[in-house]
Formats: C-alpha cells, sequence, structure tokens
C-alpha cells in the first residue's frame, strides 16, 4: 500500500488512561482470535463484551510514544485519506462531514463510553465520535492472526509500506464506518431497535451494522483509489483475508465452540468479504444497505 507523502490527518493523538473494559467494532473481534491463538481464551468468551454506549467523560490526557512511530504515521494518513473521501462523499449528498478523533492508547484508556483495555482491540465510540486503537494492535495484526508481515510492498522507494498495510488500514476504516453510521443516524436506529427486540434479533441487527461498516471500508478504498492510486497488488487480498479470519463463523470454530447463528454479532466470513468486496467494487453508499427494510 503507497501512503508516504500524503497528508497526515491533525486528528490523531496519543493518550493513556485506565479503567476497566468495554466491547465495540471490529477490534473485539481482532483481539478475541488473537486471545485464542497466544493465550488459548475462547474468543466467543471474549466476545460477550459487546457493544455499549455508556455514560463518562474522556479523562485521558498522558502523552505516551507508540511502539512504532512509522504506525503513528501511517494511522495519521490512513485517517486523512478517510477525511478526503467522506468530505467528498457527504458534499455530494448535501451534507458536511465531521471528522472523527482516533486516539492512539497503551494499555487503557478512558472514553465517552467508559473505560477500554489492550484487549479490547480498535473499538468507535459514539458519545465522544472517536475511535480508539490501542498501538499493540500493528505486532498482534502482524505476528499472531498473519494478516500482516513486515516485508516491503512492490511500490517505489518513496512509497513502499509493509506488506499487510491494507489490511490495517481497512480496520481503521471499517471503525470510521461507524462513525459515519453515526453522523447518519443509523447507529441511533440500531440502537433503539435493539432495545425493544429479543437477544437473538438483537444480534441480528448488530450483524447488519457491522457489514454495513465493512461495506463502507470497501466504498472508502474504491475513492481513495480514484483519488490517490494507493493500492499495490495484494492489498485487496490483504483485506479479503482479514475480513475471512474476523467472521463470527470462523472464529467458533477455531476455538472449537459450535457455531451458533444467534449469537453471531458481526456476521460471517463470507458475509463479511461480500459485503466489503460490494463497497470495494460499487464505490456507493448506495450499495451499502445492509438493512433493507429491518429498521424501518
Amino acid at each position: 500500500m503507497k501512503w508516504r507523502g500524503r497528508r497526515g490527518s491533525t486528528n490523531v493523538r496519543t493518550s493513556s488512561g485506565g479503567g476497566k473494559m468495554i466491547g465495540g467494532g471490529i477490534g473485539g473481534i481482532i483481539i478475541a482470535g488473537i486471545l485464542w491463538l497466544v493465550f488459548g481464551v475462547n474468543p466467543m468468551t471474549a466476545l460477550q463484551t459487546g457493544e455499549m454506549v455508556a455514560g463518562g467523560r474522556n479523562t485521558s490526557s498522558t502523552e505516551v510514544a507508540t511502539s512504532d512511530d512509522r504506525d503513528t504515521q501511517f494511522v495519521r494518513v490512513v485517517v486523512a485519506d478517510t477525511e478526503e473521501v467522506w468530505h467528498q462523499i457527504f458534499s455530494e449528498g448535501g451534507k458536511t462531514y465531521q471528522e472523527p478523533q482516533l486516539v492512539l492508547f497503551n494499555g487503557r484508556v478512558n472514553s465517552a463510553c467508559g473505560s477500554a483495555s489492550s484487549a479490547t482491540g480498535p473499538f468507535y465510540c459514539p458519545g465522544d465520535q472517536t475511535v480508539y486503537l490501542d498501538t499493540s494492535f500493528f505486532t498482534e495484526m502482524r505476528q499472531n492472526l498473519g494478516i500482516a508481515g513486515d516485508q516491503q510492498g512492490s511500490g517505489d522507494a518513496a512509497n513502499q509500506g509493509r506488506a499487510g498495510d491494507f489490511a490495517q488500514a481497512y480496520v481503521i476504516a471499517h471503525e470510521v464506518g461507524h462513525h459515519v453510521q453515526t453522523l447518519l443516524g443509523i447507529s441511533q436506529q440500531v440502537n433503539a431497535a435493539r432495545r425493544q427486540v429479543t437477544r437473538t434479533q438483537g444480534n441480528q441487527l448488530s450483524v447488519l451494522q457491522e457489514l454495513q461498516a465493512d461495506c463502507f471500508a470497501g466504498v472508502w478504498a474504491n475513492r481513495n483509489q480514484q483519488r490517490v492510486q494507493f493500492l499495490e497488488a495484494g492489498d485487496i487480498d490483504e483485506a479479503i483475508n482479514a475480513a475471512s479470519q474476523i467472521g463470527d463463523d470462523r472464529l467458533a470454530r477455531t476455538s472449537g465452540a459450535t457455531v451458533s447463528p444467534d449469537s453471531f454479532t458481526h456476521g460471517t466470513s463470507q458475509q463479511r468479504v461480500d459485503w466489503f468486496t460490494r463497497g470495494l467494487e460499487s464505490g456507493d453508499v448506495q450499495a451499502c444497505d445492509t438493512f433493507s427494510g429491518a429498521l424501518s
């Protein structure tokens, strides 16, 4: 993935804090898989954290050094790319895009959704419209999930990146997709609907929300490719591999648990790949209607 030499977002900061833990977004699934691979923890148990919006406020402010400053630069560029694309898309629809914040933290952090530990993984908090990303995320993806490596990409010297960069960008773009859902009022509708249905039906709504965020990540990749031609050979395969590895069914099978669709909250591997691909091929948010009347 070519990313060097482009604008970095000013909405990215590093911070540390303390607290308990909160679930949310694609990160909970990723870390659940990591816990199983490294520590033998059943990912279906780890996923019980779920997604929630609680009271509270962001009280973290201590600056911390990341494990790899190159990773910080990479995050800034990816976030800036999402800003450029979503500003354009919102403008096309006669709306104004409000940029989210992204906080890189080490160990624990406080958010408007409560406290989070590194075990939470990347997550989006609608309460403060911020994406939270633990600095160990990159190392964990490279070493433990087989999603990313340390080889150089095939681009020119000024733009070369590590193999797996685009898989990481996909995860960030997915979380930004949750921000887009918040701005469009979709997340609020899902939360309201979940309070009125059974747990199984609520899980189904959660799956639809997550798949739409996958589709939005694909839309971003399409539009950003048109804008800066940042994709290299193998990048799409990396994102598809990442999506397939974090499907609810795959995580259940690899942990030895029974595959129970009623308990799914993020979708099957095939669903995640299909919806990301739909957004990637269309570049159109209208193609990302996973709900198809489910909220009406």
